[in-house]
Order: structure tokens, then C-alpha cells, then sequence
């Protein structure tokens, strides 16, 4: 317990944040003591501003400032084809290979029926929804590759297949540059069901 009580709230709050325990917050909460006034409001101003300013799409529920995020108003992105994510922090991953160029469907999570998250929880009446264009051929489902992942996945291409549009789903397998020997079973499995003709 900090004799200034308003250090001790400031520890308190960075504590709350994802993966800050006690020892993160007190290097931060020091940095913050220790930095210029300026750079302390800057970052408060950051704060603010992002509450205040940033929403979801109200296409895909990216984050967007505007009415739509910046890769739905694109006109430069291709129109026939939607990747499906739980999270929007699963975009810059995706974004930054360069290898998509559509657009993207955010569900706002994965089923974990353990958690209560049911279908009715995700944006999966919307995604169905944006389905209607009929110059949508393709939608790639691209949750994580664990149990919520999968099961989000395997609920959403029995949802979608009746739609006549293709389902297809990220392929899994080894990293490049990985060794066989280091590989889980799971992994290694996954990569011999995605294997391809060379």
C-alpha cells in the first residue's frame, strides 16, 4: 500500500488491464510519475478520445470512426468475398500479409456455451444478413484454431452451406521453418488432413 493514495488507485487501475499484473503496473505507473506532464495528458487524451470517437461498423463491427470503417468504405477492396473473425484484432494479422484483399465480418467472439456465448451473443444475423448480395461468392472462416474456434466454425459452415455460397476455412498446419519433431498432435495432424499436391 502506497503512502500517496492516488498512486495506489493509479496501480489499481493498471492492474485491471489484460495482462498488466502488480509488477507491469508499478514500471508503468512509475513511468507515468516520472514522465513530463505533457506526456502523461497526451496519453490520458488518447484514452478519451478513443472512447469517445471510435464504434463499430455498422457492416462489418470492425472498429470505425465514421459510420463505416475505412476497409468496408474502400472501393478498392474486393466485393465478393468476406473473412469471417471472432475479433477485430484479428484483422491487422490478416491485413498485414497482404494476401486478402475483401472485406471482413467481426462476430464479436466465438461460441463457449460454458461462458453463456450462444449464437444470439455474435453478429451472426448480420453476417447471414450481408449474404442477401448475390455478388458474394465466397466467405472464408477464419476463427482461432481452438475449441470456441472450431466450434464457431463447424456452427457457422452448417449455417452458411445452405446458402449456395463456398465455405472455406484458414488451412492449419506446421509454421514455416518449424521442425516435425517439435510439433503437437494436433498440429501435426491438422497438417496432413490440409496437405497439398506438389
Amino acid at each position: 500500500m502506497y503512502s500517496a493514495p492516488s498512486i495506489q488507485k493509479l496501480l489499481d487501475e493498471l492492474e485491471r488491464l489484460p495482462g498488466i499484473g502488480p509488477k507491469s503496473a508499478q514500471r508503468i505507473a512509475y513511468w507515468i510519475l516520472n514522465s513530463k506532464s505533457s506526456d502523461a495528458l497526451r496519453l490520458a487524451d488518447a484514452i478519451v478520445e478513443v472512447k469517445q470517437k471510435v464504434h463499430f461498423c455498422k457492416q462489418c463491427f470492425n472498429y470505425a470512426q465514421d459510420d463505416l470503417c475505412e476497409i468496408c468504405a474502400s472501393e478498392k477492396r474486393a466485393q465478393d468475398i468476406i473473412c469471417v473473425v471472432s475479433e477485430s484484432r484479428d484483422i491487422p494479422p490478416i491485413e498485414r500479409t497482404g494476401a486478402f484483399t475483401g472485406k471482413y465480418h467481426v462476430l464479436g467472439g466465438a461460441l463457449s456455451p460454458l461462458e453463456g456465448i450462444g449464437p444470439d451473443s455474435l453478429h451472426v444475423t448480420e453476417l447471414l444478413a450481408r449474404l442477401n448480395d448475390p455478388s458474394i461468392q465466397e466467405v472464408i472462416i477464419a476463427t482461432n484454431p481452438n475449441v470456441e474456434g472450431e466450434t464457431t466454425a463447424s456452427y457457422l459452415a452448417r449455417l452458411l452451406r445452405p446458402t449456395g455460397v463456398k465455405v472455406t476455412r484458414l488451412a492449419s498446419g506446421l509454421p514455416v521453418g518449424g521442425d516435425l519433431e517439435f510439433a503437437d498432435e494436433v498440429t501435426l495432424g491438422r497438417a496432413i488432413e490440409s496437405r497439398r499436391a506438389l
